[in-house]
């Protein structure tokens, strides 16, 4: 248990967790792929739906729902009695492992925390913090317009990434790489030299 400690627990909605592209190393499950992260722990706040429990093979199986998804906790052996006044109807955060037994993806827990059901929002909230907010595509349309205007207007000399950053400072500097980069790919306008672009037509 002490080797998966250096891994992070990532703060994740069931949802993307059930969602995440399964990798095994020889038939072995090692880790969920989601975008860039290499993801074996998560940290997810839900809600037990369903509890049951079997003394004689000292285990207990919960199924939380956070509203993305739904996902099993799977308790064996000696944790049991370390998780045993978990029930059904509780907000609970759990940190713990993923793990694949035929071809259901689980979660083995490290800490069950009961929690106040608004800790559902909370993290609701953080998570809509941190999704990327959606551009109407007639303003991105608009965008590649001006930007390419723009570099039109520079010639014969070009003009540098950075001066477009400056020209169009209210717009997020992601959004106008994302079009210059657009543009090169589509043989508007290409790169001389690192950093300055120009027409091409």
């Amino acid at each position: 248990m002490a080797d998966y400690k250096r891994h992070v627990a990532y703060k994740l909605k069931i949802g993307d967790v059930i969602q995440g592209k399964r990798i095994f190393d020889a038939d072995k499950f090692s880790f969920i792929e989601l975008g860039d992260k290499k993801i074996s722990r998560v940290n997810v706040i839900a809600n037990v739906v369903d509890r049951y429990s079997s003394v004689e093979k000292s285990y207990i199986s919960l199924t939380v729902d956070d509203a993305s998804g739904q996902i099993r906790i799977k308790i064996f052996g000696d944790d049991v009695n370390k998780f045993s006044d978990i029930s059904q109807g509780d907000t609970v955060l759990i940190m713990g492992l993923i793990r694949v037994y035929n071809d259901e993806l689980y979660i083995t827990p490290e800490i069950i925390k009961k929690k106040d059901p608004k800790y559902l929002l909370v993290r609701k909230l953080e998570f809509d913090k941190i999704k990327p907010k959606e551009v109407n595509k007639d303003i991105i349309i608009a965008l590649s317009d001006k930007i390419i205007d723009k570099i039109k207007n520079s010639e014969p000399n070009g003009i540098g990434s950075d001066k477009l950053m400056e020209e169009f400072k209210e717009i997020e500097p992601s959004l106008i790489n994302q079009e210059i980069k657009k543009a090169l790919e589509d043989g508007i306008i290409y790169e001389p030299r690192p950093g300055i672009v120009r027409y091409l037509g």
